[in-house]
């Protein structure tokens, strides 16, 4: 947490009111989480926003550089991961700072844009328009906009479990533990299925199942199961829409199973073992020698 759905709901209530501001100042608590402190209060003060996207599970923020301290006049992009639990929202300078708020960019409108990070895994850095390309790079293909014919080469060819593929960053960009386990279980795929295994039927199924998911929760502003609110606050709702993730010993929507929980790839797995099951494991008959 927070996953896709989640950073894009930040990113979409942080696109309607930074746009235009300028920052004024920067302030900062804790720094162990930041690539370059000095950087950030040299190079920020004066810059303007011009826009807030989305890549994976990273918030860019797009900036032009100004002010006296400036050290270039290429643009900037602040770059925002909220780890575990991080939260980024707007405030008024005069609101009260609630505890483990270790960020604030003051803005020319009387607000701040404060980050909050009780557990401190999330990440903060600067990266110019030069390298912004090389950043992108890095990451995996997009899962809302992947077409499924690239899905499928991404899978069919490779050995590992399909859910270690699905929260590999490098594969797709943004999805984590909770999608992943919803995906799986729409497309009625256990998640410890070898990938190559997995029929173009179940590929395709599964691409389907992805975008709709991310799609859905998106549109109801995530799942706020720990930290997770929104740039104004608010909690999210697809919390209420979760089939399997953290359901273990609860009733299957579909058949009344109990839904189990595994590891697989080293995190919790949450599936239905009727509508989703196992993959089969090959007996290994040994000969024995007679003398």
């Amino acid at each position: 947490m927070p996953e896709l759905p989640e950073v894009e709901t930040v990113v979409r209530g942080l696109r309607a009111s930074l746009p235009g501001r300028t920052i004024l100042d920067v302030r900062l608590g804790r720094t162990d989480f930041i690539d370059d402190p000095v950087a950030l209060g040299e190079q920020l003060p004066g810059s303007r926003i011009l826009g807030v996207t989305r890549l994976g599970k990273f918030i860019a923020i797009d900036l032009v550089p100004g002010g006296t301290a400036s050290h270039t006049s290429e643009r900037l992009f602040l770059i925002i991961h909220l780890g575990m639990t991080g939260q980024l929202m707007t405030r008024l300078a005069s609101d009260p700072v609630p505890p483990h708020t270790h960020v604030f960019f003051g803005l020319d409108d009387g607000r701040e844009l404060r980050y909050t990070d009780v557990r401190r895994f999330g990440r903060i850095l600067l990266v110019p328009e030069s390298k912004i390309g090389m950043f992108r790079e890095r990451l995996g293909a997009e899962p809302l906009e992947i077409t499924l014919k690239e899905f499928c080469a991404r899978f069919s060819s490779r050995g590992a479990r399909v859910k270690a593929l699905l929260l590999d960053q490098g594969i797709l960009r943004g999805v984590g533990n909770i999608y992943a386990d919803e995906s799986l279980f729409r497309a009625r795929i256990h998640p410890a299925r070898i990938a190559r295994k997995l029929t173009q039927t179940q590929l395709a199924r599964l691409h389907q199942s992805v975008r709709t998911i991310l799609t859905t929760a998106i549109r109801l502003r995530g799942s706020s199961v720990s930290d997770y609110v929104d740039s104004d606050g608010n909690r999210g709702e697809f919390q209420l829409r979760h089939r399997v993730y953290q359901r273990e010993g609860k009733p299957c929507v579909r058949c009344r199973e109990k839904i189990r929980r595994v590891i697989v790839a080293g995190r919790s797995s949450h599936f239905c073992p009727r509508c989703q099951p196992a993959p089969r494991v090959r007996k290994v008959q040994r000969r024995v020698n007679k003398s």
